[in-house]
Formats: C-alpha cells, structure tokens, sequence
C-alpha cells in the first residue's frame, strides 16, 4: 500500500513539475517570473512550488535568483527545437 501512495506522489509530482516548465516556457517574452506569480497561477502553494522549483533547478532545468524563476537556456532551446510534445 505505501508504495502505491509513493509512486502516486512521484507521479503529482512530476505533473507539477511539467506545468512549472510548461508554463516557464508559455511565457510571452517574459524570461523571469516570480515565484509567488507561478504558485498563483498553477493554483498551488508555495512549498509545493519551492519543492518543485528546488528538483527543476538541481536537474538544470530552471534558473533561480532570490524570489524569480526562469526557464534554462537549455530548456528554452529543446523547446525551440520541438523536441518537448506538450
């Protein structure tokens, strides 16, 4: 049963992670968001964003600088290349 619960967070977890870049990179022009703005507008709380944000970032695939996140340079350019099928 526990590993049930364990692979379902592993899965909500990567959902979140997904609509983070998703929405990093949906971004019109905009290259840094604030943090509050992306928890606001995925409709979560902080510390599942601060969670998310901190996993997204050790891998490189986004940027942090005090309260603004950002999608990498790499991220942006797998983007440009369509090799992300969102």
């Amino acid at each position: 049963m526990n590993e049930q619960t364990g692979e379902r967070s592993t899965g909500d977890e990567r959902k979140l992670e997904r609509a983070i870049i998703m929405q990093l990179l949906g971004e019109d022009g905009e290259r840094r968001t604030q943090r509050a703005q992306l928890a606001a507008a995925l409709g979560i709380e902080s510390q599942a964003l601060e969670r998310a944000v901190g996993r997204l970032a050790d891998a490189g695939v986004v940027c942090v600088d005090g309260t603004e996140v950002w999608a990498s340079a790499a991220a942006r350019r797998i983007d440009a290349l369509r090799l992300i099928g969102l």
